[in-house]
């Protein structure tokens, strides 16, 4: 609210200031009101400025309202107004820019509660009742049924269902979990049925401990030092004192005062925000979400990517990548009698082989009996024969016959595929089904783009085990890669990379498992169509498009962007070579500087304003 104040106080003064100039310059204002006019509204839009130099003290930077208000009182106290007036209606329109271009915002732990489920079903002797989630304690037994979320973390009692457990391991597979295993909060119980003894609740739950990550990730997050802050940083300090050996030299206030007014960097103020903003746009248009001037920059200096595989450098969707027979039957038997019995399913696997058969042109009709077990497998009747899909022990369990030399093959290719699934036909095992988790077609070309680009170092992160998670390393081109990692081990990655501080560290990932390395990392890259929406919240950057190859799209954008603003100061420095030529040469005076100083802002500003219409060609790399 005080925001919004704050700008409709701006918009007041901006409208107030253009008028009382053209009133002065057209003298059909009598001299007494007008000289009012311009004294108050000078002072009144000065307060502003002198405030954010204060605080920009306090807080120990140095901004370019420190210079202004130097400029602002120098021309007060000398009786200057319209020059003033002229200063600071530049500056009132620079907040108004910051304030719609510099916003960002950090609602990760809002979204990320919208995981938590609030009423969860309690089963108390033979009763099952519904309670508040706050209600929990441990020991009791919570009913879980389809499409519910487990609100806590414990052990299954009773029951089997398929979990989807991505949002916090990065498992891309849903997962089978029966009596004894156990589960986490916030997963997803994509079908069947558990009752769980819960044994953390509240704040000892996976779930809140990651809450907790990202509450500390945003508070250790080191700030990226942009452009402006550095040529500010070194140009106060040079204005300064160069405004103090002039004086000394001449004695003469209204030559400080014109040199002042000349050399006060308010278009470079507002000048470079504006191409960055530009860029952000730009890329808005490509389904690139940047969620500040900052960033952007900063992603121009990544030394070191750190990627989480699934929904990153994979697709988090299961693919057929082979049909083997272990019979007479065909490869495309077995993909008719395995898309005959799943066409029903909702399970990722079976619609992966539906997909596949429907990819190949291979007919198939509906079954005449289904029955899915979770977690196990599905038997279906078609010409009045069994199909079975799913598990070896499925099959065994549902009479299929499998051979010792069978067994040991199946034994054999475990060990060398990602998931298999077993199809019997009657009671023999006639093949089986190879699936992986698909790579994204582009991610091997974005990564060979970021390397040409300057990204030194990628490396993939992963909850998958060491033999999946090499299998995607190499086929991407990824050199490093860590396996077997939870929540809380990518966060010690990231930190890692951090500290070494070579370069700047970005971080790609999706899930509410990535949401606490998203916030600590210099820059926080998420995956947006399947990525949480604490990811989205919790990054700098989110791709929309659900594209990998944006990543390269927004580097791009970073270096056109930088590149336009050190075209500004070019054009910046040559115009107050001019001002201060005139100034020296005593043809412009203070007024005539600050009206100067006023029509030359909109040239590096005009410049900045192209991003806005830039298309961008074929990368150009550079280092």
């Amino acid at each position: 609210m005080k925001k919004i104040k704050i700008i409709n106080l701006d918009r007041f003064l901006i409208g107030a200031l253009t008028i009382i100039l053209l009133g002065h310059y057209s003298d059909i204002v009598p001299n007494n009101i007008d000289k009012f006019f311009l004294t108050f509204f000078a002072s009144i839009a000065t307060l502003p400025v002198l405030a954010s130099a204060y605080q920009s003290i306090k807080n120990k930077k140095v901004s370019v309202d420190l210079l202004a208000s130097i400029a602002l009182v120098v021309s007060l106290i000398n009786g200057e107004w319209a020059s003033a007036v002229f200063i600071n209606l530049m500056l009132t329109s620079a907040r108004i820019f910051f304030a719609y271009t510099e916003r960002r915002s950090k609602n990760a732990i809002k979204k990320l509660l919208k995981l938590r489920p609030e009423k969860v079903k309690v089963k108390k002797g033979h009763d099952i009742i519904e309670e508040s989630i706050y209600k929990i304690r441990k020991n009791d037994l919570i009913v879980i049924e389809s499409g519910d979320r487990i609100p806590v973390d414990g052990e299954v009692v009773e029951g089997q269902a398929i979990i989807d457990q991505a949002s916090l391991t990065g498992e891309s597979v849903p997962v089978n979990k029966k009596e004894k295993d156990k589960v986490l909060s916030s997963t997803l119980n994509v079908s069947g049925s558990l009752i769980v003894r819960a044994e953390k609740v509240g704040k000892d739950t996976t779930f809140e401990k990651i809450i907790k990550l990202v509450e500390q990730s945003q508070n250790d997050k080191i700030g990226i030092k942009t452009i402006a802050d550095k040529f500010t940083s070194w140009y106060i300090v040079v204005s300064i004192i160069g405004t103090v050996i002039i004086y000394l030299w001449s004695r003469d206030l209204g030559l400080v005062l014109s040199v002042l007014l000349v050399t006060c960097a308010d278009d470079i103020a507002v000048a470079i925000p504006m191409a960055f903003s530009a860029a952000i746009g730009n890329a808005a248009k490509r389904g690139i979400v940047i969620k500040g001037g900052e960033y952007l920059e900063g992603i121009t200096s990544v030394k070191t990517l750190l990627v989480d595989k699934t929904g990153t450098i994979t697709k988090g969707k299961m693919k057929v990548t082979g049909v083997v027979s272990t019979s007479n039957f065909s490869e495309k038997e077995i993909t008719q009698l395995a898309s005959i019995a799943d066409c029903f399913s909702t399970h990722p696997i079976a619609k992966a082989i539906v997909e596949y058969a429907q990819n190949k042109e291979i007919h198939f009709e509906n079954p005449e009996k289904f029955k899915e077990i979770s977690g196990m497998g599905i038997a279906a009747v078609y010409k009045n024969k069994t199909i079975v899909c799913g598990r070896q022990s499925f099959l065994n369990s549902s009479g299929v016959h499998i051979t010792k030399e069978q067994i040991q093959q199946l034994a054999k290719i475990e060990k060398e595929a990602e998931t298999i699934l077993l199809v019997g036909f009657g009671d023999k095992l006639i093949g089986y089904i190879e699936l992986m988790d698909e790579i994204r077609p582009e991610a091997k070309k974005a990564i060979q783009d970021l390397n040409k680009m300057g990204v030194e170092n990628i490396v993939m992160l992963t909850g998958d085990n060491e033999k999946v998670a090499k299998r995607i390393a190499d086929e991407a081109g990824i050199k490093i890669f860590h396996a077997n990692l939870f929540p809380e081990d990518k966060l010690k990655f990231v930190k890692k990379y951090i500290n070494k501080r070579d370069g700047k560290v970005a971080m790609v990932g999706d899930g509410v498992n990535d949401a606490a390395a998203l916030a600590i990392s210099d820059v926080g890259i998420a995956m947006g169509v399947i990525g949480t929406d604490a990811a989205i919240e919790a990054a700098d950057i989110a791709l929309m498009k659900d594209e990998f190859s944006k990543i390269p799209e927004a580097v791009e954008l970073g270096y056109l962007a930088k590149k336009i603003s050190y075209q500004d100061f070019w054009i910046w420095g040559i115009i107050n070579f001019v001002g201060l030529s005139l100034a020296f040469s005593r043809l412009i005076g203070p007024e005539g500087a600050a009206a100067f100083n006023f029509v030359t802002d909109f040239f590096p500003i005009l410049n900045s304003l192209r991003l806005f219409i830039y298309k961008l060609p074929k990368p150009v790399f550079r280092k």
